[in-house]
């Protein structure tokens, strides 16, 4: 079979930009990820390094400076960069789903505005849907847009859990505004929010509090934003149209969920790295404790949900750059590799003992860090609500 989680069918350049990913992660991401983690720092270097790879305008064409790969190379890039350090990973799944949703919904105008800017890394995207008071409840949202007489906006509101929310300088941040549809899907607008870099008062009418502490996921600012009165021109309207944030921010989660099964996968594979290295290193009763049963059992165990996982990420990213929906593959990957990541990782660290529980291995890392992919783009709760509805569509019966 030979090594673990490879994907059939790649490209020549797709081989070659996986390997030169690969190559820096083992260069300049593992080596110091574990001292970068703890002190939660932000990996500045190595977010300078992945501009030059190009990695930030990975997906968005070349005729805005791109190198206009697909969703799936998109992925496994991810994947590879979630092996090193789920952290870094974060610092551009945003920024590619901006980048995306101004793709396929901007207008000319905007694309011509933000994409070659962010495909350098120079303009760096954010995401905002969440609140403190809502999860995946999008409909309860209350930040609200109101038209001003000069044909403006002025947004007011709290956002919660801004990925990149201090280091970015483009927010798409999904707002109410009242445009007298009979649905309150209809009545949320996408607003592309320019701001500078920072913590505190950092544009007219925008706060971003601080970093927010967590148990893991830990070197990249997550935050909140606080808006007060920003006033922002309707030119900044994603599309140009209100009314259709509801289904723009959709689509963008939905290449989010792809991304965040990659990260899953990208994290399962390092624990079963690290599983099974450790696993022919530690000895007992005379001989490798990989050669005991259990050990052996669990080691079989974890590598069969490393491919399960791997496969069917790379069968959602597939579908969607073929032009097929699939927020059911999508969801049906994000769940079971968040699921299959923790449980591979928790495996890691069993096989590790009490090693596992120092700081000093990175299987401790792991631990916290493969939690977040459990809620990360809609719970698997969320999931099976998702996948459940359209399969009792498919298969409904016939009266």
């Amino acid at each position: 079979m030979g090594r673990l989680a490879q994907t059939e069918g790649l490209t020549d350049e797709q081989q070659e930009i996986l390997q030169v990913v690969r190559d820096f992660v083992e260069d300049k991401i593992i080596p110091v990820a574990q001292e970068l983690e703890h002190s939660d720092t932000y990996p500045q270097e190595i977010v300078d390094g992945l501009k030059e790879l190009g990695v930030f305008g990975l997906t968005i064409p070349e005729e805005y400076g791109g190198l206009g790969e697909s969703l799936l190379t998109y992925a496994l890039v991810v994947e590879e960069i979630a092996r090193g350090w789920m952290s870094v990973s974060g610092v551009i799944n945003t920024h590619f789903i901006v980048a995306y949703m101004l793709m396929k919904h901007g207008t000319e105008e905007q694309k011509q505005k933000y994409l070659p800017k962010m495909a350098t890394g120079e303009v760096r995207g954010a995401f905002s849907m969440s609140e403190p008071s809502l999860g995946s409840d999008v409909s309860a949202i209350s930040t609200k847009a109101t038209r001003q007489d000069d044909g403006s906006y002025s947004i007011t509101g709290q956002k919660m859990w801004l990925t990149n929310g201090g280091s970015s300088t483009l927010v798409a941040v999904l707002t109410k505004t009242d445009e007298g549809a009979d649905s309150v899907y209809k009545n949320m607008t996408t607003f592309l929010v320019e701001k500078e870099p920072g913590f505190g008062e950092i544009g007219q009418g925008i706060t971003v509090p601080g970093k927010i502490d967590k148990m893991g996921y830990k070197g990249i600012d997550t935050t909140e934003m606080v808006f007060e009165g920003h006033r922002i021109s309707a030119d900044q309207i994603l599309g140009g149209e209100p009314g259709k944030g509801f289904f723009q921010m959709m689509d963008g989660v939905e290449v989010g969920r792809v991304n965040v099964a990659a990260r899953a996968c990208g994290l399962a594979i390092r624990g079963f790295e690290l599983g099974v290295a450790y696993a022919q290193q530690r000895s007992t009763f005379g001989k490798p404790i990989a050669q005991h049963q259990a050990i052996l059992f669990r080691i079989a165990e974890m590598a069969t949900k490393v491919e399960t996982a791997h496969s069917m990420m790379v069968r959602a990213a597939r579908l969607k750059d073929s032009g097929q929906r699939m927020d059911v593959e999508a969801g049906m990957a994000k769940m079971v590799a968040s699921e299959y990541a923790n449980e591979v990782v928790e495996d890691s660290f069993r096989i590790h003992g009490g090693y596992g529980y120092s700081k000093e291995y990175e299987i401790e890392r792991l631990m916290r860090e493969v939690k977040f992919m459990l809620i990360g783009e809609g719970t698997s709760d969320i999931q099976k609500m998702i996948i459940g509805r359209s399969l009792l569509k498919d298969y409904a019966l016939k009266s």
